[in-house]
């Protein structure tokens, strides 16, 4: 058994990998995605009642809402929480 790695935590075996960065993205890429689908079925909208009210395509909603997509920017998350009532709020930590 390889003991390289005994004692330490998850996020210390990815930093060592270099894969931390990309699994923290990931990982609050799925949270947000979760947060707005949530908060959509919640307001009882639409994809394309929510696409409209963003002044955005459904394809960009689309994107916005897959967890496994990181091709978003600050502007959609940002008009997606205006439209749920909620604020965009980026923090560096």
């Amino acid at each position: 058994m390889n003991q390289k790695h005994v004692g330490s935590d998850f996020d210390d075996f990815l930093r060592e990998e270099g894969l931390l960065s990309d699994a923290t993205a990931t990982a609050l890429k799925r949270v947000i995605s979760f947060q707005i689908a949530q908060e959509m079925k919640k307001r009882k909208l639409t994809k394309a009642a929510m696409a409209k009210q963003m002044k955005t395509s459904r394809s960009a909603l689309d994107r916005l809402l897959d967890p496994s997509n990181s091709s978003v920017t600050l502007l959609t998350l940002e008009r997606a929480a205006s439209v749920l009532g909620k604020r965009l709020v980026v923090k560096l930590a």
